[in-house]
């Protein structure tokens, strides 16, 4: 199994301290948690496109080609790429720079987008949601696979054996389709046989197992080669010396930041209760000691027998002294677990 991070790089006032922490600041705090994430043996490090002012990156493939720079062999994503509201054209073009750049560890996660701010930003319609994301995805796949594309659609201007350069260095960029749950979606990336990356942020981990069933259900249904379909679990994490620090260390933030989007989506605010009922070992919440993440991760394979695990670290504004010693318990401690457990398994 591949295991990983991602981050939507917050910004904003820590809620313990009050003190706030600025994009500048934030960006240089993201550039050395991705070199210790490299340095340290995890597989992937992505990084989210919002167009919010809580969030610093709404261009993460600039994001990824400083790190390239700054890293050796991990894997660099976008998590996610809000494919609806871009131009596939130029997802192509940068996400192949990154991948020039690093040797070969681009990837790009294609997704719907969890908010809406991108859409009348760049002037897309809302109600077209589901139909922008399923065009432009067959655009972004044609030029992944060939140098010069014929294509025409009713999103964006018709190419004509048109060439779309540079190339990337890998022969195709990796392309995942992230999942927020709906079957047309699951469906999709099924039938394409692209890999899939589901989130699992709220409620009980094994209500999302017969999301993996049908994937690979309609994927083999498809005439997909079921030993070649990859399952991606994207969950909030965080890693302490102690359960009782990770514990205290990662609540504040979580609950103000959940609270506050609770209050967008209709969610009740979050409590230390429900928070606590979250960490328990059956729960979506991966926030303790190295030995309690470890083994969540390995409850969660026995669920889904997933092939890479992305662990959101920080979900608001966190001290960056934390944040490195959770990147650095991941990858010494909890990385090594997991992998021989499940080496042992094969």
């Amino acid at each position: 199994m591949e295991l990983g991070i991602y981050t939507f790089v917050e910004v904003g006032p820590d809620p313990v301290t009050g003190e706030k922490v600025n994009a500048h600041q934030r960006l240089r705090n993201l550039m050395e948690e991705i070199q210790l994430a490299d340095q340290v043996g995890l597989d992937v490090f992505g990084v989210g496109e919002h167009h919010r002012p809580d969030y610093a990156v709404s261009a993460p493939a600039i994001i990824l080609a400083a790190a390239a720079e700054r890293t050796k062999n991990i894997r660099l994503s976008s998590a996610v790429t809000v494919l609806s509201s871009d131009d596939p054209v130029r997802v192509f073009q940068t996400f192949a720079t990154v991948d020039l750049l690093s040797g070969g560890r681009a990837e790009i996660m294609a997704g719907r987008g969890s908010f809406i701010e991108s859409f009348p930003l760049f002037g897309y319609d809302l109600r077209l949601y589901d139909e922008l994301f399923s065009e432009k995805l067959e655009l972004l796949l044609k030029l992944n696979e060939q140098k010069k594309i014929t294509w025409s659609g009713k999103h964006r201007p018709a190419l004509q054996d048109q060439g779309v350069y540079p190339r990337p260095f890998q022969e195709k960029i990796p392309i995942w389709v992230a999942i927020g749950g709906t079957p047309q979606s699951i469906a999709r990336a099924a039938k394409l046989g692209l890999p899939m990356a589901l989130a699992i942020i709220g409620g009980m981990p094994d209500r999302f197992a017969p999301h993996v069933k049908y994937y690979r259900e309609v994927a083999q249904a498809a005439g997909q080669d079921p030993q070649k379909l990859q399952v991606g679990i994207n969950s909030h994490t965080f890693i302490a010396d102690t359960s009782q620090e990770a514990a205290d260390q990662f609540y504040p933030s979580y609950a103000d930041t959940m609270s506050r989007l609770g209050k967008e989506r209709g969610w009740p605010p979050m409590t230390r209760e429900h928070y606590e009922q979250m960490r328990s070992p059956q729960g979506s919440l991966l926030v303790g000691s190295p030995q309690q993440v470890i083994d969540k991760i390995l409850y969660e394979h026995e669920l889904f027998g997933h092939t890479r695990f992305l662990a959101q670290m920080t979900v608001g504004t966190m001290p960056h002294h934390q944040v490195m010693r959770s990147i650095e318990l991941f990858g010494t401690q909890v990385a090594p677990a997991v992998r021989k457990a499940l080496g042992n398994r094969v």
